[in-house]
């Protein structure tokens, strides 16, 4: 019985945190940063280059890198001439992420410490964006959309991924909204409810 009421106890507590988490939207902080290094089922690096499709040439940004668990694949697709911009309001992820690129030999990522709701890149700069399991952390979904609605070229492409289990997770119907709000329409989705990747493209 001590064992059960502990068990409970625990469920109870995580629960409790995982509300208040949701409730609170915030960057997963760097001393936590091994649950952005954990395999991310459905929400695969091999889907997302299906879905970003991403080209030799582009210039791509991505939005809350983490410790760049796609960061490295994504700047390999676009060489030798792409680019990748990563930006991140947490200076420790961006330095772990271009520690990495820095192991990999990579010369074509940039970094920028910046907030997604304010993006120090000018008007139509990208030729796509992507953000995983990101927009759900910022408080301000709606203007951090308009921002990337704003930074990407006529007829780019945005893509958005989210995981069932992320205390932050979005589901595709309000974000559907959302990014018709900032200027974006839906394309097409890949996976499911439990894990997904969408696609919007400005018009």
């Amino acid at each position: 019985m001590r064992l059960r009421g502990l068990i409970l106890a625990a469920a109870a507590a995580v629960a409790g945190a995982a509300v208040w988490w949701r409730k609170n939207p915030s960057a997963c902080p760097y001393g936590q940063r091994f649950w952005v290094e954990a395999p991310h089922p459905l929400i695969t690096r091999g889907r997302l280059r299906e879905i970003l499709e991403a080209k030799p040439g582009e210039r791509i940004l991505e939005v809350g890198p983490g410790t760049g668990y796609y960061t490295l694949d994504v700047a390999e697709w676009v060489k030798p001439d792409g680019e990748l911009e990563i930006l991140d309001l947490q200076r420790e992820m961006l330095d772990h992420t271009m520690n990495r690129v820095g192991e990999r030999g990579l010369g074509n990522v940039k970094p920028a410490h910046a907030d997604a709701t304010a993006m120090p890149y000018e008007d139509a700069r990208f030729d796509a964006a992507y953000l995983v399991a990101v927009l759900g952390e910022i408080p301000e979904q709606e203007a951090a959309l308009r921002e990337l609605a704003r930074v990407l070229r006529p007829g780019g492409r945005l893509v958005v991924g989210e995981l069932l289990g992320d205390p932050h997770y979005v589901r595709l119907g309000p974000l559907r909204l959302r990014a018709s709000g900032a200027g974006l329409a839906f394309e097409r989705r890949a996976g499911n409810a439990l894990g997904y990747f969408a696609r919007f493209r400005k018009p």
